[in-house]
């Protein structure tokens, strides 16, 4: 489907009339001209446009596509024409004539036209005129012109060689220039309340959703200045529902051409506004689109909120002259799509019924022992939303939420509902909700005068939440569905991402930034090393980043919580408690009341106060188990006087679950890296000696992901007084089982040849230690040998090459050439016979040894090999022995995509002279 919006375009009038008088409510025959009666300065001002296949749920599809279409265009008083027209005309094409659908519809300023095509030119339609009929109403097919002539203002058809299309439109009806709604005058004492001066906050959000123009009623409101905010995104300050698989999103709402609702706002000091809002879309000369939203207080929410359609009033009356209970007009009008609004439709009715001050909503959890505040009117219904109150709070039945009850003075008998304890109100009634003899929640209205209700006003109330028990339910387990697709989304996403990575640090990131915002505004987790470890924060995390490290330093300055391996989530009061002293501590110094002068401490009032408020809400703690160990704890937060859902704190028990086995498992691998690492950085060399007269580099590279050293090793070590052997051997295979064999080798070489044995002798031993292995031996290529810097710059080696491949000596001149002879390698057969041979390396001159890694690169069907070095070893005439090393190496590396598949050591040797380049 696209929209688009087309600024000036006339709509488009491929038929021309010749000469044809215009008429309405007319088919057309084949062949003939559409006629329509169109003013010519219409506009189309936006098209939508898709298609459907030729099957039967396209109708529906289609169906649906107009609603949305004309409803996001704010025509709603003509959506249900345009469906049932749109139904008919689709069902002739997918249905009756088998082709596929083609549907566009054009918004103007006069109202909407909707074009319909199939692929099926020639199924007749009546000719103009024609005195045919057009069959029986009761009939299947038929009825679409039929409809078309009876609902549409201007209708026709039109022809091409491969489409048929048919074409209503519907003009919008017209309304009394300055009239909407109006509603009946009321008395002073039945307006609704409002603070002394009402301020409508305008905000202007351009088309990437960004604050393009702030008012100074929005600046009263929250805090900022218009420098502030002015660039930013909305979303940077909007409090919008995070409930996993519900809600519409802030970003979705500022496109609708039309929305009313309710959203926070954080202020500058970091407390969020609940607040109302009206949007509207609209398009400045140049056709640049933007949103301008008012906002008020969510409690002066008259001031902008559409009153709702109720039914035509009769203006007969009655013969007793009675008027329609406000609750029964409520019960008649549709129910809103979300139970949220449903349930503050509901509490508002009731409040208004009952001519109350407040009123509220509870639903009861599945056990049915508790009751979560769900919506409320006139209370603090932020600070009170998702509040748990018992079921049974008390003996007999006014305790009970089971039964209706009136109380006349709340002050008599304190704390009788929690809910409205330090609200001010005095008298309240409640009753229950039920469906089928199950309690579903409790409906409560109270006002702030002592004995305002009595069991007359129960009676209404009841029969009133009688009626309306099965919608809440139904809604609410609509709701429930919703929320545990989204969760099952969720904890899938979760699962992938904390499998994707062993990584302890990257493992608790994840956590947080997992669990915030979608289930709490902070996160903190604390982690425990052993059993006798004390828990340690280890991450904190908020949805605003400048107070994180606030709230680090506050959780730094409790002890953390107990580390209870119970399940599930329990309440830490904690956070809050510290919170809130460290606030009042905070406006204590800024009024002057510690004592000083009150500018020293005003810097840090803002960030205390802040921090306070975004910590100062619930706070819960959710154990991280693996492997029936505490290993840590999970915990969650919300700002100032909020509460979690139960749905949510399930929903975070699964995810610690799931979490904790992650966390537990990069433990574990970090532990065994860390050993495995330690193990093989002690099979290399701790560092290669300074050979007076000749120059040494070495580079390694291990084979597979966290290996440092593999089936390859090298070695240089002193001897005796001038002497020092060297070594560059391949243990078959990689990994650790080569390793071991490599520690073998590295450590045998050494003690062996600081015994003063020659180098056949060494080898024939370490081939003897090698073969003792029995089935851990592994066979082992070795080239060793001796080297002694002679006085005239030079320098002599004694060489054996078991196997290995050949070391290649560069002279000077650029020539390369083997620097010994191949010889049986180590640890196949039990009596070798060795022997070494002696090599001078001059001045300038370089000795190159490599495993076989580096020969045997391959890239396809080519490999490297002894040549393909040697070509790259001639290059590197008067070069050091590092830049020898690093050249060789380099090749390798661009001779193949891939990774290196094998072990591979360099160990470059040059004599540079008695003056050194």
């Amino acid at each position: 489907m696209t929209t688009g919006l087309i600024p000036g375009e006339q709509p488009p009038d491929p038929r021309p009339t010749d000469g044809l008088p215009q008429q309405r409510r007319e088919p057309v025959g084949q062949g003939a001209m559409p006629v329509e009666n169109r003013s010519r300065s219409s506009v189309i001002t936006a098209r939508a446009a898709a298609s459907f296949e030729p099957v039967g749920r396209s109708v529906a599809s289609a169906r649906s596509f107009v609603r949305d279409t004309l409803q996001g265009w704010g025509f709603g008083d003509i959506v249900d024409d345009a469906v049932v027209l749109t139904s008919e005309l689709v069902t002739n094409a997918v249905v009756h004539a088998g082709t596929s659908a083609d549907l566009l519809c054009l918004r103007s300023n006069v109202g909407v036209r909707i074009e319909v095509a199939d692929r099926y030119p020639e199924r007749e339609v009546p000719l103009q005129g024609s005195p045919i009929s057009m069959g029986s109403p009761d009939r299947e097919g038929g009825r679409g012109l039929q409809l078309c002539a009876a609902l549409a203002g201007h209708w026709g058809v039109d022809y091409t060689p491969t489409h048929k299309t048919v074409w209503f439109q519907l003009d919008l009806p017209e309304r009394p220039v300055g009239t909407r709604s109006a509603g009946p005058s009321l008395p002073a004492h039945l307006l609704p309340l409002a603070d002394s001066r009402v301020r409508v906050a305008v905000v202007q959000i351009d088309r990437t959703g960004s604050v393009s123009a702030w008012n100074e009623d929005a600046e009263d409101l929250f805090g900022y200045a218009a420098e502030q905010v002015t660039g930013k995104p909305l979303t940077d300050f909007a409090a919008w529902p995070h409930t996993p698989g519900t809600s519409t999103g802030i970003a979705d709402a500022l496109r609708l051409s039309r929305w009313e609702g309710s959203y926070g706002i954080r202020g500058a000091g970091g407390r969020v506004i609940p607040v109302y809002a009206s949007h509207l879309r609209v398009r400045d000369t140049d056709g640049e689109p933007s949103t301008v939203c008012l906002l008020v207080r969510d409690h002066e929410r008259a001031v902008l909120q559409t009153p709702l359609r109720g039914p035509a009033s009769d203006t007969s009356g009655t013969s007793e002259g009675q008027s329609t209970d406000p609750f029964e007009v409520f019960i008649g009008s549709p129910a809103p799509d979300d139970l949220d609004g449903l349930l503050q439709r509901t509490v508002e009715r009731a409040r208004d019924m009952l001519d109350a001050d407040s009123a509220f909503l509870l639903l009861a959890t599945d056990d049915e022992t508790e009751l979560e505040v769900r919506a409320s009117t006139g209370l603090p219904s932020a600070r009170q939303r998702f509040a748990r109150v018992p079921v049974e709070a008390g003996p007999g039945r006014y305790g009970s939420a089971r039964m209706p009850a009136v109380h006349e003075d709340l002050s008599a008998v304190p704390g009788a509902v929690p809910l409205l304890n330090g609200t001010g109100m005095r008298s309240v009634v409640t009753v229950p909700l039920k469906v089928e003899g199950r309690l579903t929640g409790s409906l409560g209205v109270a006002a702030e005068a002592p004995g305002r209700y009595s069991n007359e006003e129960a009676l209404r109330l009841q029969f009133a939440a009688d009626r309306i028990a099965l919608a809440v339910e139904s809604a609410r387990l609509g709701e429930l569905e919703r929320l545990r697709r989204g969760s099952l989304s969720f904890l899938v996403e979760a699962s992938d991402l904390l499998a994707g990575t062993l990584d302890r640090d990257q493992t608790l990131a994840l956590m947080a930034q997992m669990t915030v915002p979608t289930l709490a505004t902070w996160c903190a987790v604390y982690t425990i090393a052993d059993q006798a470890s004390e828990p340690y924060l280890s991450y904190v995390l908020h949805e605003d980043e400048e107070l994180i490290d606030g709230i680090k330093s506050l959780l730094s300055k409790i002890s953390p919580p107990d580390p209870v391996p119970t399940p599930g989530a329990r309440v830490w009061s904690a956070p809050a408690e510290v919170a809130h002293q460290a606030a009042l501590r905070s406006s204590m110094r800024s009024l002057g009341l510690s004592g000083g002068p009150t500018h020293h401490v005003t810097p840090g009032i803002g960030p205390t106060l802040a921090t306070a408020s975004a910590v100062g809400g619930e706070t819960v703690v959710l154990p991280l188990v693996a492997r029936n160990r505490v290993i840590g704890m999970l915990t969650l937060g919300k700002p100032t006087d909020e509460h979690f859902r139960q749905e949510i704190l399930e929903l975070a028990e699964d995810l610690s679950r799931r979490a904790a086995l992650a966390l537990d498992n990069a433990r574990l691998y970090s532990e065994r890296t860390a050993i495995s690492q330690s193990l093989q950085r002690s099979l290399l060399p701790p560092e290669l000696p300074l050979i007076d007269g000749v120059e040494v580099e070495v580079i390694y590279r291990a084979a597979g992901e966290g290996n440092e050293v593999g089936g390859d090793f090298y070695d240089l070590f002193p001897i005796s007084d001038g002497a020092y052997g060297f070594a560059i051997g391949d243990v078959c295979g990689t990994g650790p089982n080569a390793a071991a064999v490599t520690g073998l080798a590295r450590h045998a070489l050494r003690l062996l040849a600081r015994e003063g044995l020659s180098g056949p002798a060494v080898l024939e031993r370490l081939n003897s230690a090698i073969l003792d292995e029995g089935a851990r031996s592994r066979f082992l290529t070795l080239l060793y040998g001796e080297m002694r810097p002679q006085e005239d710059g030079s320098a002599e080696l004694k060489v054996v090459c078991a196997g290995h491949p050949l070391p290649l000596r560069l002279r000077q001149d650029g020539t390369v050439e083997p620097a010994a002879e191949p010889q049986p390698l180590l640890g196949v057969l039990e009596d070798l016979e060795l022997y070494e041979q002696t090599v001078t390396l001059d001045p300038g001159d370089v000795l190159l040894c490599v495993t076989d890694g580096v020969t045997e690169r391959r890239e396809g069907s080519r490999m490297l090999g002894d040549d393909g070095l040697a070509d790259v070893l001639t290059t590197c005439t008067g070069l050091t022995a590092g830049a020898v090393a690093a050249r060789i190496m380099r090749a390798v590396e661009r001779f193949a995509t891939d990774a290196p598949s094998d072990d591979m050591a360099i160990l470059a040797m040059r004599v540079p002279g008695l003056h050194k380049d």
